[in-house]
């Protein structure tokens, strides 16, 4: 016996023993101590229980309502003014009387309710609203992202990384399962081995070998037996050769099932096989079931109502989805047989057969339905040749000569002389068709198209096409008078017939009218309807949209036509003739501008604008002459005008006549005193190096015009030439006391003080000039500047967050922003710049340099291209995109940005001024500016 066993094991144990019991472990619970778990959704016993008792939770309610239903008659639930707080007579009868008395408590409360119930729905709906607001569905959340998903384009698309592979080495790399191919001689050798037989089959001693009652099976009912399809007769050894060729037929099969398609094709692609089948065969579990499904409701669809054509066309459409195209072609075919006479099923067959199947299956319908102009269509698209295309369609063209398509598209396969015969037949029996009647009249001659187009005007006098072409008709052949006459009988033709005349589609009419190049016609329809249906008093503001509206659409006539016409009705107005002159310097030809100013400065003669621009077109002209006489006619329609007599000194100055311009400028300070003219007096010295001379001019007009802030800087910029610093800080010192608002003295003076070297002195000057001018971005971004230029970066990006909290809504101090970040940070800057000032130029600028500094050649472009059209005054926009241009652009491309600038004509920009405004390059035209901007600009951003 072991010593370690213990004593007691295996003995019965104590009479009264209950396991447990010494550690407290008792009162154990099983399930068979309180029955089996029942959920409520569970069934009774009873599985043939009634509606109502048939789980356990409706047994429990059942005896929840009885318990409900008893009435409780205890004093506890009796109150003196309620009564019980149950139901005395639920246990009576209902009777009519309580019908009766229900129904009209039940009115009485839905009254009630209907009262109540606007206030009700509109608490309802502030509650959902404020409930939606605070706890917004995830899909609200994200619906600006998905929103911005659709600017996204295919190479940030492509770009977003992959996400990682989180699996571990051995789950990414898996080792596949190598696998031998197992020599015959293995098979021939273990065929045979494994078999017991308790018997003979007498067959065996027949055949010499094993057989199978069940001819070209796969398996004897005996364990390891092979049939003799796969076996040779008398051995046991397989047949390698039979398998190989049972393999070949069966891929055979497989390759003739989905070879033909329904175009015909009867080759099969082998790159593209295997990806074909997995197309065509659904491969999920849920896929199959749901075609089982639908096919099997097709199909009783199809049993009860066999006449119902749709039902026909989608079981074939299921079929050819998943493959079966053979069984969809015989549905569809049943759909014909039971369905003749419907368009739909026989179009259907007609795509779903092979090319001669199709064309039989057509033929079939056309004795159907000898009236479809659908199927007799489709028959002609399955013709290839054009000569059978043609037979087709005269052939429908018997049986339904009233069809316009079948005309158009018989038509169209025809040559021109063809085309006529067959246009004029065509209008015989469709003598409402203008499109017949209009191609008809574009192939006749001019005599006879005029005869087409009035038997059409005749037969359709409701539609304005035809007056339209009639009218375009007699410009080609040179009858240009004739056009007025014609779209004014089409405006009084229309209306006798009840037409109402639509401005908006007359105006379209005259925009492709415009872009054919019939400009009589266009001109006549825009006078005939362009004051149709408009108040008197919208008149000018419609006229001005509609306008700009052609010239949007690239129909400058229209728009000429247009301004012509407001012209003629309000000969008076400035704002008009401006509109006009500015449409014919744009995109008209210099004559036709003068012509215009012209006529203009007759109306309006006090117009000082319209005198200018006619004289700087003849000066551009080179017509200095005749600028000069217009300039003289403007003298004496605005004598002592201050604008004339300055365009009449940049005249000769910039024409080198210096001492005319000075004696007109001594005669404008003499008759017109301005502080403009006195600094024009002043710069005309200052540029022939009159120093003397400009100082004294300059000492008279600040004796008359102190607080005319340019004056004092060009005294303090004049002694700065000289290197007479102390008086030049004394004139912009003078100056500011008298301008204290005038930002650029203080940059002079800052400047000044930087350049000799007085850093303290500069950064307390713009301090103090920020106190006295504040939320002035221009201050705060010389402020941030000054300490950049000498090197305190971290001083320079402090206040520039100040300058961001002061002017929150600056361009130019963002723009500046952007590129005093690191370079990871700028993209994050110049989004928050973006969302801050969307349309300042300077944001646009900045955000152009940036990708211009991250070579993305195509998007900087793009927002070049912004910038200056959203401000083409902003000169240093167009030098950094010249610049950019000159370094990543093409000839072509450099020559349209400097055309460009110099139509526009900037006159503002930091660097753009301190170019053009420099003495030395006064008399520089804006294309050389251009190029000494671009020439000053580098690329350290």
């Amino acid at each position: 016996m072991n010593k370690k066993k213990k004593p007691f094991l295996g003995m019965p144990a104590p009479l009264g023993y209950v396991p447990g019991l010494g550690r407290g472990a008792t009162g154990f619970t099983t399930r068979s101590d309180i029955g089996p778990a029942r959920d409520a959704n569970d069934p009774v016993d009873d599985r043939h229980a009634p509606p109502g008792k048939r789980t356990v939770g409706d047994q429990m309610k059942k005896n929840q309502a009885a318990d409900d239903d008893d009435e409780d008659l205890n004093d506890t639930n009796y109150d003196e003014f309620n009564g019980y707080a149950g139901s005395l007579f639920s246990s009576g009868p209902y009777e009519k009387d309580d019908e009766e008395a229900d129904a009209i408590y039940a009115a009485l409360d839905k009254r009630m309710d209907e009262r109540r119930k606007e206030r009700r729905e509109q608490r309802e709906k502030e509650e959902i609203e404020k409930y939606r607001m605070e706890r917004p569905k995830i899909q609200q959340q994200f619906s600006d992202l998905k929103r911005k998903l659709a600017e996204v384009t295919e190479e940030e698309w492509l770009s977003i990384p992959e996400v990682g592979d989180a699996r571990n080495k051995r789950q990414r790399n898996p080792r596949y399962e190598k696998l031998t191919p197992v020599p015959d001689s293995f098979f021939a050798k273990h065929l045979q081995t494994g078999e017991n037989h308790t018997s003979v089959d007498p067959r065996q001693t027949q055949f010499g070998g094993l057989n199978t009652p069940y001819p070209g099976g796969l398996n004897t009912p005996y364990p390891g037996g092979m049939t003799p399809g796969l076996m040779t007769p008398g051995t046991g050894e397989l047949d390698m050769r039979k398998i190989g060729q049972a393999r070949n037929t069966l891929m055979d099969m497989r390759l003739s099932q989905v070879s033909d398609s329904v175009s015909g094709q009867t080759v099969v692609d082998p790159k593209g096989y295997l990806t074909d089948l997995n197309s065509m065969i659904p491969t999920h579990g849920g896929d199959i079931n749901d075609i089982k499904k639908a096919r099997l409701l097709l199909k009783s669809v199809r049993e009860t109502n066999p006449h119902h054509p749709p039902a026909w066309i989608a079981s074939a459409r299921l079929e050819e989805v998943t493959g079966k195209l053979q069984v969809a072609r015989n549905l569809i075919m049943k759909g014909t047989e039971m369905c003749p006479k419907s368009e739909d099923v026989w179009l259907e067959a007609a795509r779903l057969q092979p090319g001669d199947t199709a064309k039989a299956v057509v033929a079939q319908a056309v004795r159907h339905l000898p009236q479809s102009v659908r199927i007799y269509i489709r028959a002609a698209e399955l013709e290839t040749d054009i000569r059978a295309k043609k037979r087709v369609l005269r052939k429908a063209l018997e049986h339904v000569p009233n069809s316009v398509r079948l005309w158009k598209a018989a038509v169209e396969l025809e040559e021109p002389e063809d085309a006529r015969i067959m246009l004029s037949r065509a209008v015989e029996c469709c003598p409402t068709s203008v499109e017949l009647w209009l191609a008809l009249a574009r192939l006749e001659t001019y005599e006879n198209a005029r005869k087409v187009l009035n038997k059409a005007r005749e037969n359709i006098p409701t539609d304005r096409h035809i007056w339209i072409t009639a009218a375009k008709l007699e410009e080609a052949n040179g009858n240009t008078q004739m056009v007025e006459k014609i779209i004014d009988r089409a405006i009084t033709s229309l209306r006798a017939n009840g037409v109402e005349i639509n401005r908006e589609q007359w105006i379209q009419d005259a925009e492709e009218c415009d872009r054919a190049g019939s400009v009589a016609t266009c001109q006549a329809v825009m006078r005939a309807v362009i004051g149709i249906g408009i108040e008197e008093e919208d008149r000018k503001h419609t006229w001005m949209e509609d306008a700009d509206s052609c010239v949007a659409h690239n129909a400058l006539e229209c728009a000429r036509a247009i301004y012509a016409y407001a012209l003629q009705v309000f000969p008076s107005k400035k704002s008009v003739w401006l509109r006009a002159a500015y449409f014919e310097k744009n995109h008209g030809t210099r004559e036709s501008l003068e012509a215009l100013l012209q006529r203009a400065v007759a109306h309006c003669p006090k117009a000082e604008v319209l005198w200018l621009m006619g004289a700087k077109s003849k000066w551009l002209a080179g017509d200095v002459p005749a600028a000069r006489s217009i300039l003289a006619l403007a003298f004496q329609a605005n004598p002592n005008s201050e604008e004339i007599w300055l365009a009449a000194v940049k005249l000769e100055s910039e024409n080198d006549e210096y001492e005319r311009a000075r004696r007109l400028l001594a005669k404008a300070r003499s008759s017109a005193p301005t502080a403009r003219v006195f600094m024009k007096s002043v710069k005309l010295e200052w540029v022939q190096d009159n120093i003397r001379a400009a100082q004294d001019l300059c000492e008279e007009a600040l004796r008359h015009y102190e607080d005319f802030p340019k004056l004092w800087m060009m005294k303090g910029q004049i002694e700065e030439q000289k290197e007479m610093m102390e008086n030049a800080r004394e004139a912009y010192n003078q100056g500011l006391k008298k301008c204290p608002h005038s930002t650029p003295l203080w940059l002079l003076l800052s400047r000044l003080e930087e350049k000799i070297g007085q850093l303290t002195r500069a950064r307390a000057i713009l301090e103090k000039s920020r106190l006295k001018n504040p939320k002035n971005p221009g201050l705060w971004l010389e402020s941030v500047r000054l300490e950049y230029r000498a090197g305190l970066k971290n001083i320079a990006n402090t206040l520039m967050a100040k300058a961001l909290q002061e002017c929150p809504n600056s361009g130019i101090l963002w723009s500046e922003a952007i590129f005093l970040e690191a370079r990871p940070q700028r993209r994050t800057k110049s989004v928050d710049a973006l969302k801050k000032c969307e349309h300042d130029p300077h944001v646009l600028l900045a955000v152009a340099k940036l990708f211009w500094s991250q070579r993305k050649i195509t998007k900087a472009r793009e927002w070049f291209h912004r910038t200056v059209k959203i401000d083409s005054d902003l000169g240093d926009a167009w030098a950094f995109f010249y610049k950019f241009e000159l370094q990543h652009g093409t000839e072509e491309q450099q020559e349209e940005v400097r055309k460009r600038c110099e139509s526009a004509e900037p006159r503002h920009g930091e660097l753009w001024c301190a170019v053009s405004k420099d003495i030395a390059n006064w008399q520089k035209k804006i294309g050389d500016i251009l190029r000494l901007v671009a020439g000053r600009i580098k690329n350290t951003f």
